[in-house]
């Protein structure tokens, strides 16, 4: 085999069905079940308007994802044959206070420069290119892309050890002992805790952890809510079913699956706030995920010094947004992919390096 793959997330697949395109055997394993994390609990907003608010080392990166986007879901609804619901929407950031309104427009002015568009609207702004995905959709053709062609799927299958060498990495899992002439570790918030060993001694990866989000879900008829709503850490969006999610919260806990009843009952009332049609709607199931941070908050993505490993993690809140163009670098850097003629091919990397 050529590639192995840990993480079987957004991020992971992703990365596993470039390479098989590119022709190279791909083994994809996970420690729980394909997209079954943070890419399965992620409401799927693609907006840079609501996260970026100053240029740093990944805006650039981040703004070549959401270009990627709609090439990507053509191509992977062409190979898969599973629909994707994606939708460029907008998004209207709501000020309802004097000191909201001036935070906006310090931050639009920042974000202008980027070239992040946002019109001035009554209450706040607008930004047209921000989008949404269903992340569950996208995993879910991705996984029929893998199969179709030929990775090797490996669910309940954790990684203990990684042991790199000159020319080939090992690991060690729960199924047995597997190796490539390259491996990437995309196993999200776990990541940092899967052990990298080099001539007997570890090597330090950057340290990853959980940060819990609750999310919502209102059962709403199609076409209800136009544009993305958002005011502050608060957002309220819906797919083209109807399905409404509203979100969110950021907690430290590690990785307690337990939901908390006062944390859905603030998500729930300051999203009727933002969409007051939403007190008469039927009660909202409630979930939760696991976004994957590290230390500075930024991802890691690239090949880890000189070795055979590649890291793929770290995407914290925008994993989805951040899938192709990860994807596209990772891949590229593996095997030197270029983009295709026809411009919907993987996208070459050098601009990143």
């Amino acid at each position: 085999m050529d590639a192995i793959i840990i993480g079987a997330g957004i991020i992971g697949s992703s990365i596993a069905w470039r390479l098989a395109q590119a022709g190279a055997g791909v083994t994809l394993l996970d420690a729980g079940t394909f997209g079954g994390e943070a890419s399965w609990a992620g409401a799927g907003m693609l907006a840079p308007g609501g996260e970026i608010a100053g240029r740093t080392a990944w805006t650039e990166f981040a703004l070549e994802s959401l270009a990627l986007y709609p090439a990507f879901v053509r191509e992977l609804e062409g190979e898969s044959r599973v629909a994707i619901d994606y939708r460029r929407c907008g998004a209207v950031e709501l000020a309802c206070t004097e000191t909201e309104w001036q935070e906006l427009r310090a931050r639009r002015a920042v974000q202008e420069e980027l070239g992040i568009r946002a019109e001035a609207i009554d209450g706040g702004l607008f930004y047209p290119d921000d989008a949404l995905v269903d992340p569950r959709d996208v995993t879910r053709a991705l996984r029929r892309a893998c199969e179709k062609r030929g990775v090797r799927i490996c669910e309940q299958t954790r990684a203990l050890e990684v042991r790199v060498a000159a020319d080939r990495v090992d690991i060690e899992t729960s199924g047995g002992a597997l190796s490539a002439g390259a491996v990437v570790l995309a196993a999200g918030a776990w990541s940092g805790a899967v052990p990298v060993v080099c001539g007997g001694e570890r090597l330090e990866t950057p340290a990853s952890f959980p940060v819990r989000g609750h999310l919502l879900g209102y059962r709403m008829e199609p076409g209800s809510l136009g544009p993305i709503l958002r005011r502050g850490h608060t957002y309220v969006m819906q797919r083209s079913n109807g399905f409404t999610i509203a979100g969110t919260s950021s907690e430290q806990v590690g990785f307690n699956r337990e939901l908390d009843p006062q944390i859905v009952a603030g998500i729930h009332a300051r999203a009727c706030e933002l969409l007051p049609r939403l007190r008469s709607a039927p009660g909202p199931e409630a979930w939760l995920g696991f976004r994957p941070a590290t230390e500075d908050f930024e991802p890691c993505i690239g090949r880890l010094g000189n070795t055979r490993l590649w890291l793929a993690y770290g995407h914290y809140r925008n994993g989805i947004l951040l899938a192709p163009a990860t994807a596209a670098r990772v891949s590229g850097e593996i095997v030197g992919l270029r983009p295709s003629s026809s411009g919907t091919g993987p996208y070459a990397p050098d601009a990143h390096r």
